[in-house]
């Protein structure tokens, strides 16, 4: 048996190749299929198979243009409702290619219609080999229990506990677990960085399999959740009706600096997708800055929304389009252009160029101690700043940073951190668009703070 995983950091996603005799099934792809193709082609073999664990709400899957390209069958969970043309599959159901058995799961929790695949490698042994568990157990957490509307967080999580013990944890030990997201991901709150794990070792490590008792299991799981962004029921529905081919998107056009400006006059929102370092140098006033680096389609949806229409800053043409693509990913469609010659050019037209200043740990915390007292944010996740945040900071986290700024005077300096510097830059061009007019990005973050040996406190959860 040929099995490959294929990770996508920038969403913390993992998809997966599975083949036997020539014939490949592909299990929840990502919106941009060309990987599977090239994969696929390089051994040789033919996919007939594509199967979504379920309905995903961060980011647009690509099974409708693979199934076009190869001619392959979509299967989802009966309960899906999908729009398109697919194989619903129910509990005990089938799979079978080469010396390949895969096994359906009906484990409803995360969502109602979620499936886990249980596969065989007949070349190997009748026993499992491995399960794929989509998103109902990660390594090291459950699936967030709140994607279903019409259904309570406390219903799903009861469904949920029913699918662990009463499906998951009576396979064997030794089974591989091989979940759709790991560590990063907004589907679940404490995941691993760990690529797969074992039933055994996950009945042993992971703290939401701990409760034997459903009540238990059910406070646990719901306790805290993090605010669902409003980005991902509208995913779930292009994931229903199957999403448009990438192909089908046009390259977006370079635009000239004069062209730029007439767009961003009409409300055109510019979003700067280079490294934080050649932002904070010189960018266009009031743009949005997300890295092209790090996490940046989920954020792009978390805090942009599905509908804001954009022109992008880049490095170069190719980020541009990279930026394009990586924003389709999650559904992000409306890009106009690019700006041609990047800042350099807006410069050279005469246009005004903003910076953002920086501040170390050290600079800070002699500036904390100083009379006029600086603002300080903490715009990391809820865990994060009560394991440790700076005395007097106050906690802002970054997905609701523009909802919580009425309490801020604009005219007194602030200083914005988050763990190494990837979220406090986009922070800072938030501050700034607000009208902050004095924002300081410190560099490194709370690391940086931690690794000057600076004084820290922590919070009770």
């Amino acid at each position: 048996m040929y099995f490959e995983q294929f990770y996508l950091a920038c969403l913390s996603h993992a998809s997966y190749m599975i083949a036997s005799d020539g014939i490949a099934a592909v299990v929840d792809p990502q919106r941009d299929v060309a990987i599977y193709l090239e994969e696929a082609a390089k051994h040789g073999f033919s996919i007939q198979h594509l199967v979504e664990t379920h309905l995903h709400a961060d980011f647009v899957s690509g099974h409708r243009e693979l199934a076009a390209l190869t001619g392959a069958k979509i299967y989802l969970g009966a309960q899906a409702g999908a729009k398109f043309p697919h194989v619903p599959v129910h509990d005990g159901d089938q799979i079978a290619f080469g010396r390949v058995r895969l096994r359906f799961l009906e484990t409803p929790g995360h969502t109602v219609e979620s499936i886990s695949i249980v596969v065989t490698d007949l070349e190997q042994s009748a026993e499992p080999v491995c399960v794929l568990t989509g998103d109902t157990l990660f390594i090291g957490d459950v699936g967030r229990p709140d994607l279903a509307p019409g259904l309570s967080p406390q219903q799903l999580a009861g469904m949920l506990f029913d699918s662990l013990h009463g499906k998951l944890l009576k396979l064997p030990d030794e089974v591989r677990v091989y979940p759709a997201h790991g560590a990063g991901s907004l589907c679940g709150r404490q995941m691993s960085s760990e690529r797969s794990s074992t039933i055994g070792k996950e009945r042993v490590t992971n703290y939401a399999l701990r409760p034997s008792d459903k009540d238990e299991f059910v406070q646990l799981v719901t306790a805290e959740l993090p605010e669902r962004p409003e980005y991902f029921a509208e995913d779930v529905e292009m994931n229903r009706s199957g999403a448009a081919p990438l192909s089908e998107l046009p390259l977006i056009p370079a635009l000239g600096a004069s062209g730029f400006e007439q767009a961003r006059q009409r409300g055109v929102v510019i979003l700067d997708t280079r490294p934080g370092a050649d932002y904070a140098a010189a960018h266009i006033p009031g743009s949005i800055h997300i890295a092209l680096a790090g996490q940046f389609a989920s954020w792009s949806g978390i805090l942009l929304g599905l509908h804001t229409e954009l022109a992008v800053v880049a490095e170069d043409p190719e980020k541009a389009q990279e930026s394009r693509m990586r924003l389709a990913r999650v559904g992000i469609e409306r890009v106009i252009g690019y700006l041609d010659g990047g800042i350099a050019s807006w410069t050279a037209a005469g246009l005004p160029a903003a910076q953002t200043s920086h501040v170390s740990a050290e600079e800070l915390h002699k500036m904390l101690g100083e009379a006029g007292g600086i603002q300080v944010l903490d715009v990391r996740r809820p865990a994060e700043w009560q394991a440790g945040h700076v005395a007097g900071a106050l906690f802002k986290p970054l997905d609701k940073l523009e909802r919580s700024l009425d309490d801020l005077p604009r005219h007194r300096p602030v200083a914005v951190y988050c763990k190494g510097g990837y979220r406090s830059s986009i922070a800072a061009s938030l501050l700034e668009r607000a009208g902050f007019d004095q924002v300081l990005d410190v560099l490194g973050g709370f690391d940086a703070w931690r690794a000057c040996e600076l004084p820290y406190q922590t919070e009770v959860a």
